[in-house]
């Protein structure tokens, strides 16, 4: 962090207790912005590496998951797996040994990833830990002379967020968030059609996480380790996870490549059920008792976010109610309009959605090369649905032909950044909250990505069943 930065958060923090309220994140949001970047990260291709070694941290939930996909692709080497318990680290072994690859190197224990950094036979730190960790690693990471990609969100504060965007400058190293839902089939569908013209200027964009994960997550004490999930929903109030929803329409938008986040506005509703839940397992079983009469985060979130351009975005975050599953991902346009959820996916240039045939003939004819390429191999790997695997093959890709990646440490900052901003709109009685642009101005220059194989598209896949 910048002296003047550290200096101007502590004399906000000394004369008024916080960082909170929507007056004196302008302020911070004004003071930050015009502090230059060393080296503009958009568009930025790194050395070419033509076999990406990684090291992979957190082996719970989603990094074995990882292990494997990446298992399929040529041009990766696995090297390293750590993580705090040993034994998962070890059990990720047998991922390497299904798909005949050689043992990588073990690490473990609480500082573990820090000596996996330090090691000098690493291209690529892939980060799947809780989230209070994802910025330490990454950071670390770069600069021990490593690209990072974490998991989402990639912060837990707008601080963590310019300590993510510095460190990539000084570094020139990558740091991708691993925003998958910006390759599922049709977000990159409407993207390309999007490039085409066919939605016109897009001005009105909307997106969600809503996903009930109460009763198999959040209350689960077999899920996440040390229930630290459940803890982040009891603790903090707003949009905990808007990257899913966010990520995709803000690529629709040009988002930090023509257009920008200016300010937001957050609401949540109270608690209606974590709570409820939190009390009633405690009756029923005692280590639930540490958080029964706890305050929980409100059901619902919905943030608005006005770019500089005047457009706009909903943004809705839910993981505790009773609804079906939805990232809503809807892009409106002078011309037309997408929207995926509910099924079936809708394409409208009127006052009626085009029937199937139509459908079918846009997803023959706009369908990016990046689907044409790889998007059937992608559903035989899996990945919710294929995602995954198009993510990961692409983040290899990029960086074997030494291409620039879809997701740059802006779109990180930003995006995260979107998340935590709606905490403090929320926890200010949804007072209006200014975005700090982490492109220092870059934004007006830089220019939009195309999610094509901008040239690449050489890397190939093995072991795969279709």
């Amino acid at each position: 962090m910048s002296t003047d930065r550290r200096s101007f958060i502590r004399n906000v923090a000394l004369g008024s207790g916080a960082l909170a309220t929507g007056i004196q994140q302008s302020a911070y949001s004004q003071r930050i912005s015009k502090i230059s970047a060393p080296f503009n990260m958009s568009g930025f291709a790194a050395p070419k590496i033509p076999t990406v070694r990684i090291g992979f941290v957190g082996l719970g939930s989603r990094g074995p998951g990882a292990v494997e996909r990446m298992s399929f692709i040529e041009g990766v080497e696995i090297k390293a797996l750590c993580d705090k318990l040993p034994e998962r680290a070890s059990k990720a072994q047998d991922i390497l040994l299904k798909a005949g690859l050689p043992k990588a190197k073990e690490y473990s224990g609480e500082d573990g990833w820090k000596a996996m950094c330090e090691s000098n036979d690493l291209d690529l730190i892939y980060i799947t830990t809780p989230w209070s960790l994802h910025t330490p690693i990454a950071v670390y990471a770069m600069n021990h002379g490593k690209h990072a990609a974490s998991e989402v969100p990639a912060a837990k504060t707008i601080d963590e967020c310019w300590q993510l965007v510095e460190t990539s400058e000084k570094t020139k190293k990558h740091m991708m968030m691993l925003e998958n839902c910006c390759y599922d089939f049709f977000e990159l569908l409407t993207l390309n059609m999007i490039r085409n013209g066919l939605f016109g200027e897009v001005l009105h964009a909307e997106g969600a996480y809503i996903h009930d994960l109460s009763k198999d997550y959040l209350f689960n004490k077999n899920g996440y380790t040390d229930m630290w999930r459940l803890k982040e929903n009891m603790t903090r109030n707003g949009d905990l996870y808007p990257t899913h929803g966010l990520g995709p329409i803000a690529q629709a938008m040009d988002i930090n490549r023509g257009d920008k986040f200016d300010h937001l506005v957050s609401m949540s509703t109270n608690d209606f059920t974590m709570g409820k839940m939190a009390n009633e397992l405690a009756t029923k079983d005692d280590f639930f008792k540490e958080y029964a009469n706890k305050s929980y985060r409100g059901n619902m979130n919905t943030t608005i976010i006005k770019t500089n351009k005047g457009k706009t975005l909903m943004v809705q975050h839910d993981v505790s109610t009773a609804r079906p599953y939805s990232r809503i991902h809807l892009v409106s346009g002078t011309k037309g309009c997408a929207q995926k959820y509910p099924d079936p996916e809708r394409i409208a240039f009127g006052h009626e959605w085009i029937n199937a045939e139509q459908m079918k003939a846009l997803e023959e004819k706009y369908a990016p090369p990046i689907i044409k390429h790889i998007g059937e191999i992608a559903k035989g790997v899996g990945g919710h649905g294929g995602m995954d695997f198009i993510m990961d093959w692409r983040l290899i890709d990029c960086l074997r032909n030494g291409l620039p990646l879809d997701q740059n440490v802006y779109d990180a900052a930003s995006w995260t950044a979107a998340g935590l901003l709606s905490e403090a709109s929320v926890n200010n009685r949804s007072r209006t909250v200014d975005f700090p642009d982490f492109t220092r101005g870059g934004w007006k220059t830089n220019t939009p990505h195309d999610m094509t194989l901008n040239g690449g598209g050489t890397t190939g896949v093995r072991n795969v069943k279709g």
